[in-house]
């Protein structure tokens, strides 16, 4: 029964998905001249256009569904205490002995491994002049900042000297041996040198189990490595992504220190930052205080959205400065152009901060470049229709000078000041090679290096063939088709704890649907709010369709932004042909929370049952948790 209960939730949440959209194609099988005119009117792309405002009933919700989402993402998200006190082997050859009390046998070693990658030999000594090889310590690039056990080759073998070697510069934050009853040992009864003392020093931090909350996870050995290596000045190890990113997840790191809660706070932190601004978004789009909130709630508590906030990667500050973009880029269309002076300052400004956004984003992550594609269709094809009206009311002077200006300002927004942030923000890479001062962004050297970095992420991306289970392809992320695996821990008690990023089925199938119907929409009704949305999402699905280098389900995320607004624009369209639409977008709201709270455990890797965690594995062998 256990293995036929997942099919069957599939199977309800397919049908209930397509319930739905049953009921809205309904909508349109009868005519609605009410509607049908202010679906066409109120289109983003077409005159007369609305924006409808913010108003006072809406602060409410925009302020408490950000503390509540908050409040449930900060929750557990990691230990706020880490070694960071390290002792440094300068380079190969360099060691620390450490005297026990007496001869004993070590049953354990655990050590927490700091940056840089190398190896150290374990040595024996009973008389602390002839030593033995015991084990092998390595600090590979996937263990830094993580609590490791050393691989005895012969656990419970006396010793009364410990020498431990690097045979490369390593840097290690402490170290705990165990008793051949597994109780460790206390440092008080310890003797080392002088230089061996930070691995005794906040032994209260080894865990008793290692896992997530007290290690880092996934691409975090990469970007929390970088963004440390930032702060020391040290030439950074992942340069395959724009630094800003990173930059970013530095500032957690020098307010809470360099242990998970620090190095996972500002990607949370954009993740609830989001909220309230894609709340104003879809109150602009389709000025019901309903749907915003329902709109809202279906991101903020979207698996993808929750799980990959958490986490110490550059995809959140993507996805933050794709929706500013995109909203900006909104505010800009649907501008009045009645008042001159009006039209002048509610033009440019909402535009000059789309660009800003672009450049901020293109600075964090390649993705959001993507994104830029999508700002420049719609902008290209606001301004046909800008355009045709000005000639058609016979302003074809007031048409080429709007035109010649409006050209100029995209070249300005979003080519030179974005050019400007994405050099500048190379500025560690500068100083970690000496350079200092203002003058060095004029410096050739720096220019250079800035260049060769685009020639070696370019080289990078086109070259990563290498293969991974979790791997997934752009076809099976719009279906929810392969998650990928985080975190996986088996116990003796039968509980697991695991935790993947994925869309909630129900926003995926449902906003693919919803997807779909845009296009629907844009054709039957020239639906401008549509094509808005349907350009968003393809910008950043189909580049993904032509990349051959290993991808995985995280790569969907920019996308669920437009799932999300393409879901509310159907929510809209019951709003306007149906008088019983609470119900039905209430529910449908309400079943997506539902979600949320049964795969919690799978979202954040709180222990369950085996019994349980196979409950939410829909698809058998593509849902690895």
């Amino acid at each position: 029964m256990t293995h036929i209960l997942p099919i069957i939730f599939l199977t309800l949440a397919i049908t209930l998905v397509f319930f739905f959209f049953s009921l809205y194609l309904r909508l349109f099988k009868r005519e609605d001249p009410v509607a049908d005119v202010y679906e066409r009117e109120t289109a983003a792309l077409s005159y007369p256009r609305r924006r409808f405002p913010v108003t006072k009933r809406d602060l409410l919700p925009l302020i408490l569904i950000p503390i509540i989402y908050g409040a449930v993402a900060f929750y557990g998200l990691g230990d706020k205490q880490a070694p960071e006190s390290f002792c440094h082997f300068a380079e190969k050859g360099r060691y620390v002995v450490i005297e026990l009390p007496e001869e004993m046998p070590i049953s354990r070693v655990l050590y927490y491994s700091g940056i840089y990658t190398g190896n150290y030999f374990l040595q024996y000594s009973s008389d602390g002049v002839n030593y033995t090889d015991e084990s092998t310590m390595e600090q590979k690039y996937s263990d830094i900042f993580k609590w490791n056990e050393a691989k005895m080759n012969l656990a419970g073998k006396s010793a009364k000297y410990i020498r431990i070697i690097a045979d490369n510069t390593t840097e290690m934050g402490e170290l705990a041996l165990y008793d051949w009853q597994g109780i460790r040992i206390s440092p008080t009864t310890l003797k080392y040198d002088a230089g061996a003392a930070p691995l005794f020093d906040e032994q209260e931090m080894v865990p008793d189990v290692m896992t997530y909350m007290n290690s880092s996870y996934f691409d975090e050995i990469y970007h929390a490595r970088t963004a440390y290596e930032n702060i020391r000045n040290i030439t950074p190890y992942e340069i395959t992504h724009p630094p800003l990113g990173k930059l970013i997840i530095g500032l957690g790191i020098r307010a809470f220190g360099l242990n998970p809660f620090g190095w996972r706070f500002m990607g949370t932190l954009f993740g609830v930052l989001m909220l309230p601004f894609l709340y104003i978004f879809i109150k602009n789009l389709f000025g019901s205080t309903a749907i915003s909130i329902c709109g809202t709630l279906l991101f903020a508590f979207d698996f993808m959205h929750f799980v990959q906030t958490r986490i110490a990667t550059i995809d959140t500050y993507g996805v933050f400065f794709i929706i500013l973009m995109y909203f900006f880029m909104y505010r800009y269309i649907t501008a009045p152009r009645d008042d001159p002076f009006m039209k002048k300052r509610q033009e440019i400004v909402p535009l000059f901060l789309s660009g800003l956004c672009f450049g901020l984003g293109a600075a964090s992550k390649w993705t959001a470049i993507y994104a830029g594609a999508g700002l420049g269709l719609i902008w290209l094809l606001f301004r046909i229709a800008r355009g045709r009206e000005l000639v058609k009311s016979g302003h074809e002077d007031e048409h080429r000078r709007e035109l010649s200006t409006n050209i100029l300002q995209c070249v300005l927004f979003f080519i030179i000041i974005p050019t400007v942030i994405y050099y500048v923000s190379y500025y560690p890479y500068g100083t970690a090679k000496g350079m200092s001062g203002f003058g060095m962004f004029f410096n050739k050297d720096y220019a250079q290096m800035v260049l060769d970095n685009q020639s070696y992420m370019l080289r990078y991306h086109e070259g990563v063939h290498a293969t991974h289970p979790y791997s997934s392809r752009w076809y099976q992320w719009i279906v929810d088709g392969r998650p990928i695996l985080y975190f996986l821990r088996s116990s003796a008690n039968n509980l697991k704890s695991a935790f993947a990023a994925f869309l909630n089925p129900l926003v995926c199938w449902g906003g693919l649907l919803a997807i779909i119907a845009m296009g629907w929409k844009t054709i039957r009704f020239r639906d401008g709010k549509a094509l808005f949305i349907l350009l968003g999402y393809l910008a950043q699905l189909v580049p993904w369709m032509f990349i051959s280098r290993i991808t995985f389900e995280y790569h969907y995320f920019p996308c669920l932004i437009f799932l999300v607004l393409a879901i509310c624009h159907v929510f809209n369209s019951f709003r306007l042909r149906d008088f019983r639409w609470k119900r039905k977008v209430f529910g449908a709201t309400a079943l997506c929370l539902i979600l949320f709270a049964a795969f919690y455990p799978v979202l954040t890797g709180v222990p369950v049952t085996r019994a349980y965690s196979d409950l939410l594995a829909w698809i058998p062998g593509a849902w690895p948790f």
